[in-house]
C-alpha cells in the first residue's frame, strides 16, 4: 500500500510548488519516493506473472519517474510534478510503444496502459492492425469485464478528419482517427492506501494486458 504520508507530501507540494519549500522538505520527498519505489518493487512480480515480457527482477528505479518538471518549453513554470508516475514495460519507464502506467496523486490517481502518442511509424502500424484485424481488438475492448473496468478508450488526442488512406465509412473510423491508444481507470486514495492496493492495481493490469498484446502485435 501507499503510505498516507506520501499523499500528505503531495498535497503540501501542490500548495507550495516552489524550490525553497521543496529544498526544506527534501527529506519528505525522499521518503515518499522510497515509498513509491517499494510499492513498485512489490507490484512488478505480480505483473511479471500476468505479462511474460515484464522481467520479474525489473529494477523499480527504472520505472519511477522523477518529480522534477522540464519547464523549458512550458508556460507552466512550476518546478515540480504534483504526482508520482510509474511506467512499466520490459525497459521500465523508457519505452516507445505499449506499456503500463500508474499515476499517484491525491484524488487524481489512476492506472492506465497502452501506447501514448506513438511516433508516426508506430501509429501507421497500429492503424493498419485495426484496419486488418479490428475483430481481434473488439474481442478485447468489447469484453464485458474490460468495458466494466475501463469503459471507453481515451480519446483526448484524435483527428478531426479521416486519416489519409482510410474511408470515412470504415466501421472503425473513430478508432482509426485516434492519435493515442490507451485506457485508464481511476483509483481512490482509500484504494491505494489500503491493504489490497497491490492486488487492485495488478487486477487492472491483468484486465488490460490483452490490449497491450494487441498493440505489441501491431508494431512487431
Amino acid at each position: 500500500m501507499i503510505k498516507l504520508s506520501t499523499f500528505e507530501f503531495l498535497n503540501d507540494l501542490a500548495a507550495n510548488n516552489e524550490r525553497n519549500w521543496f529544498h526544506q522538505n527534501k527529506a519528505r520527498h525522499d521518503a515518499a519516493r522510497k515509498d513509491v519505489l517499494d510499492f513498485t518493487a512489490d507490484l512488478i512480480p505480480h505483473l511479471a506473472k500476468i505479462d511474460v515480457l515484464i522481467p520479474e527482477n525489473l529494477d523499480p528505479g527504472t520505472c519511477v519517474m522523477r518529480i522534477y518538471r522540464d519547464i523549458r518549453f512550458s508556460k507552466d513554470k512550476t518546478p515540480y510534478k504534483e504526482n508520482f508516475g510509474v511506467g512499466i514495460s520490459p525497459n521500465g519507464k523508457n519505452f516507445n510503444g505499449p506499456g503500463y502506467y500508474l499515476h499517484i496523486q491525491p484524488d487524481e490517481s489512476f492506472l492506465a496502459g497502452g501506447c501514448w502518442m506513438p511516433e508516426p511509424e508506430l501509429l501507421r502500424s497500429i492503424r493498419q492492425e485495426i484496419d486488418y484485424n479490428g475483430a481481434d481488438l473488439h474481442h478485447v475492448i468489447d469484453n464485458s469485464a474490460f468495458k466494466e473496468y475501463f469503459g471507453l478508450i481515451d480519446d483526448e488526442y484524435k483527428l478531426k478528419t479521416v486519416p489519409k488512406g482510410y474511408d470515412a465509412n470504415h466501421p472503425d473510423i473513430e478508432l482509426l482517427k485516434l492519435k493515442s491508444f490507451s485506457f485508464s481507470h481511476k483509483l481512490s486514495n482509500k484504494t491505494l492506501t489500503g491493504p489490497g492496493a497491490i492486488n487492485e492495481v495488478a487486477k487492472g493490469f491483468q484486465i488490460l494486458s490483452p490490449f497491450i498484446t494487441f498493440l505489441r502485435n501491431a508494431i512487431s
